[in-house]
C-alpha cells in the first residue's frame, strides 16, 4: 500500500517503567513504534526506569485505519531483550483535525481532545494542538501487559512536496 503521509513520533519519557534488572533494581529500556510493517526504535537509556528520550522518529503513515503499536523492552546484553509491555495508539482523531485545514490559529489553540477509553490505552485526556502553524497530538500512554510504566509521545504530521495532510 501506498504512503499516506509522513508521522513523526516523539518520544519523550517513560514514565514508572517495570524493573526487569533485579541485581540492579532497574532496566535499560528502549521503545519500538511499528506500523504496517515498518518499525522504528529508541536509543537505550541505561538503568532507568523513568527515562527520558526526546527522539523522533518517522514512520510513513500506510493505512490511517492500522493502529500505531508502541513496544517497550529493556536491553540485555547475554539474553533475549525482556518486554517491558505495550500499547496501541490511533491516529484518525489527528488525522480528521488535519484535515479540517485550519491555519493562522494562536499558539496553544485545542483543537480537538481525546478522552480514556477501553478502546485506547490513553493514561489521560490527549489534546490536538495547534502550536508554531502545526498541528501536534500529546500522548500519555498506559503501557499493557505488564505490571507498570507509562509512555509519553507527541504526534507531529510531516508535509512533503505534492502532499497534504
Amino acid at each position: 500500500m501506498n504512503s499516506c503521509g509522513l508521522l513523526r513520533i516523539k518520544v519523550c519519557k517513560g514514565i514508572n517503567l517495570a524493573v526487569r534488572d533485579t541485581v540492579s533494581h532497574s532496566s535499560d529500556p528502549y521503545v519500538v513504534v511499528s506500523h504496517a510493517g515498518q518499525a522504528v526504535k529508541t536509543s537505550v537509556v541505561n538503568k532507568n526506569c523513568s527515562p527520558v528520550w526526546n527522539e523522533s522518529l518517522t514512520l510513513s503513515l500506510k493505512d490511517p485505519n492500522v493502529p500505531f503499536v508502541l513496544r517497550v523492552f529493556d536491553k540485555d546484553t547475554f539474553t533475549g531483550d525482556d518486554p517491558m509491555g505495550d500499547a496501541e495508539f490511533n491516529v484518525k482523531p489527528f488525522l480528521e483535525c488535519l484535515k479540517m485545514g485550519l491555519q493562522d490559529l494562536p499558539d496553544g489553540t485545542k483543537v480537538d481532545r481525546v478522552q480514556p477509553s477501553h478502546d485506547n490505552c490513553l493514561a489521560d485526556e490527549s489534546c490536538i494542538v495547534w502550536n508554531q502553524g502545526k498541528m501536534f497530538q500529546k500522548m500519555i500512554l498506559r503501557l499493557r501487559n505488564v505490571e507498570c510504566g507509562e509512555v509519553e509521545i507527541q504526534l507531529e504530521w510531516l508535509d512533503y512536496p505534492g502532499f497534504r495532510g
